[in-house]
């Protein structure tokens, strides 16, 4: 049995628009499935938890995903994806096709693959967990009044870009402690600290190139001790992954992760806003499996 959840909102429409056509699909090859719609935040949780054996499909974005995994694990149930979001950054990491037709075979076939997930107490993230400076501009994303027109005409870069200048004028960086796997450092004048099980987030910024998702580690992006005009200067080069070479950039890497500041600094998990510091960051290996 196949488990469709759709995010009606993702994409602006598109995730119904494309469901539209997968149904046609699943009927036409008489395929089982059941399909579910969300209506409001934390719903694809609590439907999943409520499932039998299948494999779970996501039509929406990474938020959806979001949701989804955090009601998956712990259950021997495989997760597919259909990417209808703005910014698609775990199906992008996964190299699962844009195309409905094509994301829907794949799943089809069934072969799956197991990958790593970061746990922050009760709340489970797949991509990348961000503090500080990241944390406001999601937050700032996701009440953007904005947002509905930008993903219309799919500039997910540009409204992260408009966000980021927003957040940046009045930010202050500030003094955070780190310690990976037990040993810890002080950083000074810390912008953001980006926490990365796979390389992309902000709809493909390649924070930590070297993220793998199945190797039980995270990677860490620090940068710190930049100014202003610095920071700005360095920003585009995050688009490829260049940014790792500047020399206020730290890369680490680790399979717990624990981070402190003062003041205390907003937190998001795969773009969703999910508390703030201090935070203790663990990888569950091979918690999950995707097909």
């Amino acid at each position: 049995m196949y488990y469709f959840i759709v995010n009606k909102v993702s994409g602006n429409g598109k995730a119904c628009a494309i469901w539209s056509e997968v149904r046609k699909v699943l009927e036409t090859r008489e395929i089982d499935y059941e399909v579910f719609f969300t209506a409001q935040p934390k719903h694809a949780t609590a439907i999943v938890k409520n499932l039998k054996k299948g494999a779970v499909i996501v039509i929406g974005g990474d938020g959806t995903v979001h949701e989804v995994i955090n009601g998956l694990v712990g259950f021997d149930i495989p997760l597919g994806i259909i990417p209808a979001g703005s910014g698609n950054d775990f199906a992008r990491a996964l190299k699962i096709p844009k195309d409905y037709r094509e994301a829907l075979d794949r799943i089809l076939r069934g072969k799956s693959k197991a990958v790593d997930i970061g746990r922050i107490g009760g709340e489970y993230c797949v991509t990348v967990i961000g503090v500080g400076f990241d944390g406001q501009v999601a937050q700032i994303v996701n009440d953007s009044k904005h947002k509905k027109w930008l993903n219309v005409f799919r500039l997910r870069k540009l409204q992260y870009i408009i966000s980021v200048f927003k957040v940046l004028f009045g930010f202050k960086p500030v003094d955070m402690t780190i310690s990976v796997d037990h040993q810890e450092i002080v950083m000074k004048n810390v912008w953001l600290i980006a926490v990365a099980n796979f390389p992309y987030y902000a709809g493909g910024m390649v924070i930590c190139p070297n993220a793998k998702g199945s190797d039980g580690l995270l990677e860490l992006c620090i940068v710190h001790g930049m100014s202003k005009l610095q920071f700005v200067r360095v920003f585009p080069s995050v688009f490829k992954g260049n940014h790792i070479s500047h020399p206020s950039i730290k890369m680490l890497s680790g399979k717990q992760i624990e981070i402190d500041s003062t003041p205390a600094m907003v937190v998001h998990g795969d773009g969703e806003i999910i508390g703030q510091t201090p935070i203790k960051i663990n990888i569950e290996e091979n918690a999950l499996h995707v097909v």
